[in-house]
């Protein structure tokens, strides 16, 4: 025995040195309490995480979906009010042009009235220049309406005369006021003798 005492001696000096571990504590009664839990309690706590993160995507579906419709309509609103603020303009520039219409018509008369007067002539020819340079500026351009066959949409037939060969039936024969479109739009129809 006393040979097995002085091995055992023996092996432990030659053994290098070795930390200690300390033993673990067996746990306590309370903390296997919280360990030994019912296994449904775990997956009722997942159901209900799972539920609560399908409701926040619902919700930022919703919050998705809505920003798309408002910007969406946002641009459609941007569109709509550009589309009508060039109307407005364009509706402006159009009861402009026809207050002036007049101007025109009274400048033209005087060019063609016979007069003594070459300076004064030649005065009311530029005015009339001036103007109908101002007016192809602004789009407006006066309706072809002479030796023209006869359309409602740019004529408007205030006579008839008779038809001859070279002015068929339904062909305009004298412009009695002349008719003008801005931008392609009507502002003043053209008004007309027509042939029978």
């Amino acid at each position: 025995m006393a040979e097995e005492k002085m091995n055992q001696e023996q092996q432990v000096a030659a053994e290098p040195n070795l930390p200690e571990v300390e033993t673990a504590e067996p746990p306590k009664a309370e903390d296997m309490k919280h360990k030994k839990e019912k296994p449904g309690k775990a997956e009722k706590e997942i159901a209900a995480l799972n539920e609560k993160l399908q409701a926040a995507q619902k919700e930022v579906d919703n919050a998705k979906d809505t920003l798309m419709r408002t910007a969406a309509e946002y641009d459609n609103y941007r569109k709509r009010t550009a589309k009508e603020k060039e109307a407005s303009f364009g509706n402006g520039v159009s009861s402009a042009v026809a207050e002036l219409l007049p101007v025109i018509d009274t400048l033209e008369m005087a060019v063609s009235a016979p007069t003594q007067d070459e300076a004064y002539r030649k005065g009311v020819e530029m005015t009339l220049t001036k103007c109908a340079a101002a007016f192809e500026k602004l789009g407006v351009t006066e309706i072809k309406a002479q030796s023209e066959p006869f359309d409602p949409e740019l004529h408007a037939a205030v006579m008839q005369e008779p038809a001859t060969d070279e002015l068929p039936s339904g062909t305009v024969t004298k412009v009695l006021q002349k008719g003008y479109t801005l931008h392609g739009k009507v502002i003043r129809h053209a008004t007309v003798a027509v042939a029978e």
